[in-house]
């Protein structure tokens, strides 16, 4: 599938405006934006017209996690069917449970390194 309109929701601000480069740098043509706010995220992805076609979802957050952000999300009839792609280090049982349930399209580690980011976003856009 292309991607043309991503969403980063992390509340890391420098994580997301290197995920930004990296994207910039694979591919200019996609629309990227992201969120520090789980909780407006959520709010502002419930009232858009315009869904992103991808979703690149932090899990250590603060305010609600990624596994109860995903629960939210999922629980929307107007969201449910957006991919997500769950970064960041949780249990392998966690992820593989979302994997199996089909909640979460993929998961990735946090990269060490911008080299490493532009390699997996390159996988996976």
């Amino acid at each position: 599938m292309v991607y043309k309109n991503v969403l980063l929701i992390d509340d890391d601000v420098d994580d997301a405006e290197i995920f930004m480069e990296a994207i910039n740098v694979i591919k200019k043509e996609i629309v990227f934006r992201s969120e520090d706010n789980p909780v407006i995220a959520l709010k502002n992805l419930e009232i858009s017209d315009k869904l992103p076609d991808l979703i690149f979802l932090d899990y250590n957050m603060p305010l609600i996690n990624g596994k109860e952000f995903l629960q939210r999300m999922k629980s929307k009839e107007k969201l449910k069917n957006i991919p997500v792609i769950l970064i960041s280090s949780p249990s392998e049982e966690f992820v593989s449970d979302l994997l199996q349930q089909k909640e979460i399209m993929r998961y990735i580690c946090k990269p060490n390194s911008y080299s490493e980011l532009i390699s997996i976003l390159k996988t996976v856009l």
